[in-house]
This record gives C-alpha cells, structure tokens and sequence, in this order.
C-alpha cells in the first residue's frame, strides 16, 4: 500500500518536470530528433507484421466474432480504474455510469465478455489519469513517442504509470484474476490496434512525412478527447492508438 502511495505521488511530481510550450507554439516536440528514431523503430516493426503497402492489410487479422468479446473483457477490466479517475475529478455522472455499467457487464455479460449494458444505453464514461492531470491544470507537456506503444506526451506518460497503481481491481483480486485481468487488457489493446491496422497503414506509408501526421492526429485527438478549445481539434480516429 505504501508502495502505491508513493509511485501516485511521483506521478504527480512527475508532471511538475513537464515542459511548458513556448507561447503560440501548438506543436511542442522539443525532442523531435529522438522520436523520429522512435517512430522509423515503430514504423518498420508495423510493416514486418503488417507489410509495407497498406494495401496489403485486408483487414483484421483477428476474427471479429472473438475480437469483440476480447475488447469487451479488457474495456470491462477498465472501467475501476476509469471510476476512480471520474471521481478525482469531480465527474459523479461518469463515476455512477461507469460503476453501473460495471455491475451489469460483470453480473449479466459474464464478466464483461457480453455487453449487455451497452444494450440499454449505459455508455461508458471513458477516461484516465492523464486526463485527471489535465483537469487538475497540470501543462501537457512535450509530445513523445515511445518504443512499441506509439505516440503520447509527457502529461500522459506520467499518467499512464499512475493508472497501473490507482486500479482498485488489485486490491480485491486474487493473483492469478490480476493476472488474467492483464492479459485480457493488453489482448484488448492489441485487438484495437488490429482492427485499426487500415488507417494505421494509410498514415505510415502514405504521407510525405508520416512522423509528423501521427504525431498531428494524435494531439488533435488527445485535445479532441480532452475538450480543449482548438478550432483544429477533429476526431477522425477515435481510438487510433487503443487508448483506454
């Protein structure tokens, strides 16, 4: 316990090292040398598992009749953690949605393999502690983008770190359940990003500069999501990157 005390408050901490950028300045990516590294390392692991013509993807490698339930368990593993992060700001509806949704999916979808709440209109309220940053006023920070995991920025790094300690499935789990709570969460951002290979393949390989367009869309979602006012702020891909 004291162990998750401590890594939440250097979360916090971490975003007081967050760089601020400089007026007028949308785009902040001080570290635009490294991630282009990063992103010619991410984009040549894409086109071994992918090909390099996007036109070679023909869809989902996965089938959907057993990525839908994959992505049902690990939205549903979710959603504690998103309850907490409602609550941190303020937000009781979502909290209340999201709790709701939680016991229906659990009790009635066979721990979230079914959504049955989405059949009655309990949408989910989603959300993360970056965003619990943004609400709390903590500066975005610089865009980075990481090995494997894609494109974020230092407000979500630190926020992401947090999300795996603030999680109250942990506490009344058993091991092996945590265990199988994992899996079925990275199964499920896996599956997204399968399913999303298409658009992925498109931004890759078909742009002049394909860093600087993910690094674009990704932001412009992120600020979409987050409720900034950016008159440039669109959602085309709405969970381009199986964020959670």
């Amino acid at each position: 316990m004291k162990i998750r005390i401590l890594v939440f408050i250097a979360g916090i901490a971490a975003t007081s090292g967050c760089s601020v950028a400089p007026e007028g300045v949308t785009v902040h990516d001080p570290y635009e040398e490294r991630n282009r590294a990063v992103h010619a390392f991410n984009k040549s692991l894409a086109d071994s598992f992918g090909g390099s013509d996007a036109s070679d993807h023909s869809g989902p490698r996965i089938p959907p009749d057993i990525a839908v339930h994959v992505t049902n368990f690990a939205d549903n593993v979710s959603l504690p953690g998103k309850i907490v992060n409602n609550a941190l700001q303020g937000d009781v509806g979502g909290a209340s949605t999201n709790t709701v949704r939680f016991l229906v999916n659990t009790l009635f979808g066979v721990v979230g393999i079914w959504d049955p709440a989405d059949a009655i209109g309990l949408t989910e309220a989603d959300t993360d502690f970056g965003q619990t940053l943004a609400v709390w006023g903590a500066p975005e920070g610089a865009y980075l983008e990481l090995p494997f995991i894609g494109p974020s920025t230092e407000r979500d790094v630190a926020g992401d770190v947090v999300d795996l300690f603030i999680d109250p499935l942990g506490r009344v789990l058993t091991d092996d359940q945590v265990l199988v709570a994992t899996v079925g969460s990275i199964a499920g951002r896996v599956v997204k990003i399968d399913q999303a290979g298409d658009v992925i393949g498109d931004v890759l390989n078909e742009s002049a500069d394909s860093y600087a367009q993910a690094r674009l869309i990704y932001l412009q979602n992120r600020r979409f999501e987050l409720g900034q006012d950016d008159t440039d702020a669109v959602d085309p891909y709405d969970d381009l990157y199986g964020e959670n």
